[in-house]
């Protein structure tokens, strides 16, 4: 519990047992509630994440949208916090987050991992991407946001339910910040974060998600 609210907080799993155990290893003790939700991992990730105490759950159904989802349903907390399993968002920052969630007030609260300061975190392709996602986002609602893309993030579990979540992919990530913004784009607020090399194989696909996320925010916007 943190200042009398109950924290949750759930990672996307697809085999990160070298990842998942350097986060779980480094997550503060006021965390009341540890989701890890499996995607149908082959390796030890769900053994490696039960052994520190977290909750597992198998979704395998494949997606990162479908798995947060699965996270969200099981969550019990006040106050959600995301980060994937990966070791690139830093555990460490949880409580600097909160502080300054409950500070400003606001319901969604975005880990930026802009300014890029490790050079090997994100390659330049990546970040070009970012930059298009993110420009065509803050264009389409009007609003800028800088990183439209993270997966570390900090919001009521209260505003989930007057949300419509549809996509099931990696276009999750934006979809929710959208939905945050419809509801009330004057309590969602962005704050950088020390963004880490990846642990493990990587998974996205930059051309082709990249270019489904734009279809999407184009989708999302006017349809």
């Amino acid at each position: 519990m943190y200042k009398g609210q109950t924290i949750t907080v759930i990672m996307p799993c697809l085999n990160e047992e070298e990842g998942v155990e350097q986060v779980l290893a480094r997550m503060p003790e006021f965390v009341d509630q540890v989701l890890v939700v499996d995607n149908g991992s082959t390796d030890r990730t769900s053994e490696v994440a039960a052994r520190f105490g977290a909750q597992v759950i198998r979704e395998d159904a494949r997606g990162y949208g479908r798995s947060y989802k699965t996270g969200f349903a099981a969550a019990c907390g006040d106050i959600v916090i995301t980060l994937d399993g990966d070791h690139s968002y830093p555990p460490d920052a949880i409580s600097y987050l909160l502080e300054a969630f409950i500070h400003l007030r606001v319901d969604f609260l975005n880990a930026s991992r802009f300014p890029v300061r490790d050079g090997s975190a994100m390659s330049f392709k990546h970040w070009v991407g970012n930059l298009i996602l993110s420009l065509a986002m803050s264009i389409l609602y009007l609003t800028w946001v800088r990183d439209s893309q993270s997966g570390m993030w900090v919001f009521h579990r209260s505003i989930l339910r007057k949300m419509k979540l549809e996509s099931d992919g990696m276009a999750f990530s934006e979809e929710i910040k959208i939905e945050a913004l419809k509801l009330n784009r004057h309590r969602f607020a962005e704050l950088s974060i020390l963004y880490s090399s990846r642990l493990g194989e990587i998974k996205l696909n930059p051309w082709r998600d990249g270019l489904y996320n734009l279809w999407f925010l184009l989708k999302k916007r006017f349809s």
